[in-house]
Order: structure tokens, then C-alpha cells, then sequence
């Protein structure tokens, strides 16, 4: 029989065609604005487990939220990965998302690092953390001045502070955890007298502001946690041996953390095969693999840290839901704005 007069035959009697890959799909599409070296571990293990193969397509969040806009309908895309709570939200918001239901995803991922309506889930976390030259910053600094982020606002750190641009989204995010945490007002004069501390003019990324630590440039700056380790488990080693990590914590607010995390596409092909990817994920294998190879903190409960990661000790993180990073971004970028935070 002609596959024509089949479809005509099927269709006449009320029995739907579902393509074949529907419900166990060959291939899932993944757009990933984290870098192929640092996520292909993971997606070749999933397709060990699973026999479906994943297909990559990698580039910058920007970048891959606008092609999300431009396919519409017609994306091949199953899973957006990204970082940052405030791009997840974006992308949720701009209707890039679809809510999933997910009993594994909503009992392994805290509701904290989650989407509340389950289009997108948190799958690792990192801390804004700050790193200091300890020939110049000491203990006492440090516990006299530098409880919490308010106090990088403190006189005693004038001209000492470096940080990368406020149009980063991991600023915007922090900014905005300061808001959530204090209110508006707060938040604003903190980041004027932040601006006030700045040792140079913001530029760069996070390494950079480690090494400009390093080179005597700034006293201390802001990164996230995991750049730290990267950099201590490369060549760079042993020129950052009088640099340390700390994690800013007041009665208010703890360390600010934030995730990297993935959806399931509105237009998904295959939805299902989206899903199984990102629940793997989740799962110890996935998370233990992933706190190895890129050194941020494990979403998963009962996954430990890396190595590196764990000489650090025990931080207390900030209860926020990191939702609000994204609610609140317009809020921050404003704020940045006006305090010179360019």
C-alpha cells in the first residue's frame, strides 16, 4: 500500500500518525551557551544510557535566545542550556519555554533553583564570590569590613575593588539579590559606593579581575566561584599562591548563588527525549561528572563538590529564589545605570 493511502487511511478512521521518533527519539537537539569541552562529557554519557544521540549547537545566550526568536515554529531545537537565572527567566518570559512535569526534576532540584511554573530547572550552582590578595587584605580586614556585599561599599576598600562591566548578567543577577535582600533603596546606594571603590574602570571577564588581584592592580574583586578553581587547576597555579577565596555572608544575606540550567523548547520536536536529557542531567551521574570537569557546586543534594571546591569548607548561601534575579533585573541594570556602573 502506497504510504499516501496509508496516512489517507488512518486519518479517515480517527487514528492519529506520530512520527516514530516521538516518543523514543534517535536524536535530541540542544542549544548550549555553555562551551562544548565542559557539557559533551555529560551528553555523550547520557547517550550511553539512553542510545539517543544529542546534536549540539553552541553559542553565547544572547545569541541563542535570538535564534529561538527567529526559528519560531520552525526550531529545531529540544533543549535550551544556559547560565544564569536572569537568562532562564528571559527566555521563559519571551515564551521560549515550555512547563514541563517532572516528579524526579521536582523532588532532586531545590525550588529554590527552579522555575516555579517548570519551564526551567537549575542543574549547577555558583557562588559571587570575592577574591583577595592576602598580603594586602588580612583576616581581620576581612571580618571587621567585609561581612556581607554591603560592605564592599565601605570607604576602606576605595580604589581597591575590581569587577567586570555591569552589562554582565552575573552583576545584574548579584545587584538584584541585593535588592531582594534589602530593598531598592539599599541597593542603590550600595552600588554608588561600590562605583566609589572601583580600582580601575570595569573590564574584562571574571579571570581577568583575578589577575589584575594578582598582579597588584586591585586588592580584591568579584568572580564567580568557579573561575577561582578553574584557574587553580591550571598553569596559572602557582602564580595565584597569595590569592584566597571568600564568601560574603551577613544575617541577611548569604553567599549569592545563582545557576546554570535548562528547558525543554516551546516548539521542542521531541519533547520527551528533551526531558530525559535534562532529568539525566540532574542525576548523580551527570552532577558528580559535571562538579569535576568545570568546578561549580553540585544542584543535586547527595552529589558532593570537586575536590578543589571542598577545601573551600562549608558556605551559607543566600535563601533567595533566584527567580527574583530575573523579576528584578530591569530594577538592577537601572540602578547600575545610575550609579556609574558601566
Amino acid at each position: 500500500m502506497h504510504a499516501m493511502t496509508v496516512a489517507l487511511v488512518l486519518a479517515m478512521t480517527g487514528i492519529l500518525l506520530v512520527p516514530a521518533n516521538a516518543a523514543s527519539a534517535e536524536s535530541v537537539n540542544l542549544y548550549s551557551a555553555r562551551k562544548e569541552a565542559l557539557v559533551r562529557p555529560l551528553l555523550d554519557a547520557f547517550t550511553e544510557a539512553s542510545g539517543t544521540e544529542v546534536r549540539l549547537v553552541t553559542a553565547k545566550g544572547g545569541q541563542l535566545h535570538q535564534r529561538l526568536l527567529a526559528e519560531g515554529e520552525n526550531s529545531p531545537a529540544d533543549v535550551l542550556l544556559t547560565v544564569d537565572a536572569g537568562n532562564l527567566w528571559r527566555a521563559a518570559e519571551a515564551g521560549l519555554l515550555r512547563a514541563v512535569n517532572s516528579a524526579y526534576l521536582d523532588a532532586t532540584v531545590p525550588a529554590t533553583y527552579r522555575d516555579p511554573d517548570g519551564r526551567w530547572y537549575g542543574l549547577s550552582l555558583r557562588a559571587r564570590a570575592v577574591v583577595y590578595a592576602t598580603e594586602r587584605v588580612s583576616g581581620t580586614d576581612l571580618a571587621d569590613h567585609l561581612d556581607g556585599y554591603l560592605e564592599l561599599a565601605d570607604p576602606v576598600w576605595r580604589g581597591r575593588v575590581a569587577v567586570r562591566s555591569s552589562n554582565s548578567i552575573y552583576n545584574q543577577s548579584l545587584i538584584a539579590a541585593v535588592i531582594a535582600n534589602y530593598g531598592p533603596e539599599v541597593a542603590e546606594r550600595w552600588a554608588h559606593g561600590l562605583v566609589e571603590n572601583f580600582a580601575r574602570p570595569p573590564s574584562g571577564g571574571d579571570r581577568d579581575q583575578i589577575r589584575a588581584v594578582v598582579s597588584g592592580e586591585a586588592d580584591l574583586s568579584i568572580v564567580n566561584s568557579y573561575y577561582y578553581a578553574v584557574l587553580l587547576g591550571s598553569n596559572e597555579a602557582d602564580w595565584m599562591a597569595g590569592t584566597a577565596i571568600y564568601f560574603p555572608a551577613d544575617a541577611q544575606m548569604g553567599a549569592h548563588v545563582n545557576v546554570s540550567g535548562a528547558g525543554v523548547t516551546r516548539h521542542a520536536p521531541h519533547p520527551d527525549a528533551a526531558l530525559a536529557l535534562i532529568e539525566f542531567l540532574a542525576s548523580p551521574e551527570a552532577q558528580s561528572l559535571y562538579a569535576e570537569l568545570n568546578h561549580e557546586f553540585p544542584v543535586h543534594p547527595d552529589v558532593a563538590p570537586s575536590g578543589v571546591v571542598a577545601e573551600w569548607g562549608s558556605i551559607t548561601t543566600d535563601d533567595i529564589p533566584v527567580v527574583q534575579f530575573g523579576r528584578l533585573n530591569p530594577d538592577a541594570v537601572r540602578i547600575a545605570d545610575r550609579a556609574g556602573w558601566n
